[in-house]
């Protein structure tokens, strides 16, 4: 695991951009795992600054999304449909075609989680996988749990999930009681992982996640046994690093 600092949320943001720019330009035609929240926002502003420039092309480039609500319309201002146009695929080059993101709004929840593992299959793989860390240390929409989960599914969120995520909502009761999340081994089956990390409250957790006990009551911590983790954090996020050697 590369643990690489930034000095803050701006630098955080264009280390992060750096790596994943270079994934595209040395392999125009990767599949790109993409994430959503507020920590991803700043990477994909650093992206499209550098396509605006003539630096990037993304027209061979396909994308898988981790996650999305479950039962929100992919208009709607907090679906992850809407986050990702909104944020990104709107001001990039990305196929409309290439753009895999869960449908939140199928009844057939089990037949869309395998049509969903399937299609990451026959697109090869994820190349590299962008991750942010949530407040109780999971990944995507994988929540602490008694067990790894497995592949894509419908989760259940926790109510310190709902909490946070609710600043996004005009009215807390709005937040979505469940998602569709990849699981845990499609995030591990990706060849590179990319995690960005900013501010003193993810410190902790960020902590428990790469230096703590292997366990799916910290879903992050299962990325200290990926070949090839690159994590990019701003000073508060690794403030309690330095016991660990960071320097």
């Amino acid at each position: 695991m590369k643990i690489i600092e930034a000095a803050d949320y701006r630098s955080m943001s264009r280390k992060a951009a750096n790596i994943i720019s270079a994934q595209v330009i040395l392999y125009p035609r990767s599949v790109l795992g993409l994430a959503t929240g507020s920590t991803p926002v700043g990477v994909y502003q650093q992206l499209i600054e550098w396509y605006d420039k003539g630096d990037l092309d993304f027209s061979g480039v396909q994308t898988v999304n981790l996650d999305e609500y479950y039962g929100l319309k992919p208009d709607h201002p907090q679906s992850y449909h809407y986050y990702m146009h909104t944020n990104f695929f709107d001001h990039v080059n990305v196929p409309a075609k290439n753009i895999h993101i869960p449908n939140g709004l199928v009844r057939d929840i089990t037949a869309e989680c395998a049509d969903y593992d399937r299609t990451i299959t026959v697109l090869g793989g994820i190349d590299l996988q962008l991750l942010g860390l949530g407040n109780t240390g999971h990944i995507g929409f994988n929540e602490p749990n008694e067990s790894f989960d497995k592949t894509t599914h419908r989760v259940a969120l926790k109510q310190e999930t709902i909490l946070a995520n609710s600043r996004f909502f005009d009215d807390p009761k709005e937040v979505p009681r469940f998602a569709i999340t990849m699981g845990i081994k499609s995030i591990m089956r990706a060849k590179k992982i990319l995690m960005v990390v900013s501010g003193i409250g993810k410190a902790d957790i960020l902590e428990k996640a790469l230096f703590g006990p292997v366990t799916p009551l910290v879903p992050a911590s299962i990325l200290q046994l990926h070949p090839d983790v690159t994590v990019v954090a701003d000073e508060d996020a690794l403030n309690l690093m330095r016991s660990h050697g960071l320097s």
